[in-house]
């Protein structure tokens, strides 16, 4: 690396970038049991046994109240197309509470499988780096000491921004898998929802919040893979004007992409819920 200062300031930074870069891009590969060596797993599992009870007697709970607000008389009840109905209804509701971890996993690795298969497909590996153009590095070396007064205040205000926007990135992709943590440990609760027709759309809704999280990841890998395609062909810098210009050109262009980037992955979220019609 270079010895100015400057250059070194700028390569710091888009070193910190491609390190948060690569960290996301490892924990979007990552299920939430491996995440932190499974340790906050553990304790989201019990936690989700721990509310199975709670959901459990909610079951019941909505299951009545589904019965009185859908049946207009005990006559009704008896009838044995609605007793069936009504049977299958409380035991399929049974079944989501008692088995809905394993459910939510099984949508997970689903989507996981998708997220995977959107990485072979690009042919991408690992996130693309960010690398200073040698030709940047020249003309910075190059200046004089008034020359590089500008260059001093370009580069650090760029790095500045840089730095944070890495750091906002890696905190929404951190943020993912509080909300996978979240849904996990008080899923039986809604999912006691489906014991009753008239509350089951508490459950439907959960569910796809649910699926929403997970999705968020297939959004957040292409936005990183276009941006890794746009950061393999540098901003196109003049290399006959003034250094400072330079500089600013390729610091500006990048910040924008940067920008792009960190802007899709913060509003995933959004963008997962209107297309399911969230």
């Amino acid at each position: 690396m270079s010895d100015n200062w400057i250059v070194q300031n700028l390569v710091n930074a888009l070193n910190t970038w491609n390190e948060k870069l690569a960290e996301i891009w490892q924990l979007l590969t990552q299920s939430p049991e491996q995440f932190k060596d499974g340790t906050i797993w553990q304790v989201i599992v019990n936690i989700h046994d721990t509310v199975r009870a709670i959901g459990l007697a909610l079951l019941v709970l909505f299951f009545v109240v589904g019965v009185v607000r859908t049946c207009g008389s005990l006559s009704e009840i008896k009838r044995p197309e609605a007793a069936l109905k009504l049977f299958i209804r409380f035991a399929l509701a049974r079944g989501a509470v008692v088995y809905g971890l394993e459910l939510m996993m099984a949508l997970f690795t689903i989507i996981q499988g998708l997220i995977s298969r959107i990485m072979t497909t690009a042919g991408m590996g690992t996130a693309g780096r960010t690398v200073l153009p040698s030709s940047i590095v020249t003309a910075i070396e190059e200046c004089g000491f008034l020359e590089s007064i500008p260059l001093w205040a370009v580069t650090l205000l760029g790095g500045l921004f840089i730095t944070v926007l890495s750091f906002l990135m890696i905190l929404t992709v951190y943020g993912r898998f509080f909300k996978l943590y979240i849904y996990t440990a008080i899923a039986p609760v809604p999912l006691s929802a489906f014991a009753g027709e008239p509350s089951q759309q508490i459950g439907k809704s959960f569910l796809k919040s649910y699926a929403a999280v997970c999705l968020e990841g297939a959004v957040i890998v292409l936005a990183c893979i276009i941006f890794s395609l746009f950061a393999s062909s540098p901003p196109a810098v003049n290399p006959n004007a003034a250094a400072v210009t330079q500089v600013w050109s390729y610091v500006g262009e990048l910040l924008f992409n940067m920008l792009v980037l960190v802007g899709t992955v913060k509003l995933a979220d959004r963008v997962v819920r209107e297309m399911m019609g969230l």
